[in-house]
This record gives structure tokens, sequence and C-alpha cells, in this order.
């Protein structure tokens, strides 16, 4: 049983974190943070064996497919989506801070201070706005005399690059990469014998 419950948890547990989608490990929301932890709670207490029986492991899988629920109602309603995952907030705007919506978050002074140096400001009078984003990070726009200069605003104009793709990964040819590029065999042959 030590061996064998490990795996089917970790089996089932790769293949629920493949329904769920990949939002559960890019920026965490309260709410994926709440459904990650709960998930891995249930999943541990199957394999050490606190709780017996097969049947828990429904529970996991119950779990997964009301945050698959939950997610379709998000992208449908606006409503259910500020519920659960909540809505930006406004801490700076025009330069000037939002003491009630800072309290309304328990959002210290010292942690705007921390979040805008984490963005390389260390002046709050270079900040225009500044927003709390649901995942808890800050968002900065620093006043226009404070920004960086672009290629744009120097009328410099430098061609996109593009992404590059694999051509050839694990010493096989990604034959759908040569077509999405319209590159030939013939022509990867001939770079490849250039080399």
């Amino acid at each position: 049983q030590a061996i064998i419950y490990p795996i089917i948890v970790y089996i089932l547990l790769v293949i629920l974190a493949r329904m769920i989608g990949k939002k559960l490990l890019g920026q965490l929301t309260f709410f994926d943070f709440v459904t990650g932890i709960t998930l891995g709670t249930v999943a541990g207490a199957f394999v050490t064996m606190e709780v017996e029986g097969y049947y828990v492991l429904l529970s996991v899988v119950v779990l997964t497919i009301m945050v698959i629920i939950t997610g379709i109602l998000t992208l449908k309603s606006v409503a259910v989506r500020n519920l659960i995952k909540g809505v930006p907030v406004v801490l700076i705007k025009n330069g000037k801070i939002y003491e009630d919506n800072m309290k309304k978050n328990r959002y210290s002074i010292d942690l705007l201070m921390m979040q805008l140096r984490e963005k390389g400001v260390f002046d709050m009078n270079e900040v225009e706005h500044a927003i709390l984003e649901p995942h808890g990070k800050l968002s900065v726009m620093k006043k226009s005399k404070y920004q960086s200069v672009s290629l744009k605003d120097l009328n410099i104009f430098v061609p996109n690059k593009g992404i590059s793709s694999e051509l050839i990964k694990d010493g096989k040819i990604q034959e759908d990469k040569l077509s999405e590029n319209n590159l030939t065999f013939e022509w990867l042959y001939k770079k490849q014998a250039a080399k």
C-alpha cells in the first residue's frame, strides 16, 4: 500500500491538474490557492493512510469537477468572476494614494513601498497609477516623465523577429513546425549540411 497509494494519487493528480488547466500553476488567485491546497491535503491524507478507502479519491475528483464548473461560470458571468476571483483595486490614481482602498484590503504603506521597489520604483512621486491585482501583485504605471523611452518615441523602426521554432527535437524532425514556417525538408537538409 505504501508504494501503490502514492502512485495512484500521483497519476490522478496529474490528470486532474491537466483538466483544471495551466492557470492553477500561473498567477494564483486566492481561489486557485485554496483549490490547490485542498487537492494536496486530500491526496496527502490518502497517501499517508490517515483516511482509508478509495472513496477518498472520489472527493478529489468531485473537487476538480467543481473547479471546472466554477471556471466555466467565471468565463460566462462577470458577477461570478468578480465574486470568486476578486477585482483589481486602485491604490494610487493620478499620483494620489487611495487610503480607503488600502484599508479595505488590509494593505499597509510598507507593503505598497516594498512592491513598488520590486517594480524598480523607489520614489512614490514617480507613480501615476498603482493597481492591486486579484492575484496580489501590483501593476504600476509611472508618470510620463519617468517612463523609459521606446524606439517608437524615437521614430526608429525595427522589424519584429518573431518566435523561434525547434525544427529538430530529440533528433527528430518536427514536420508540423516545418509546415508552420513554410519550410521544406530540402531547406533543412541544406542548412544542416552547411554546418
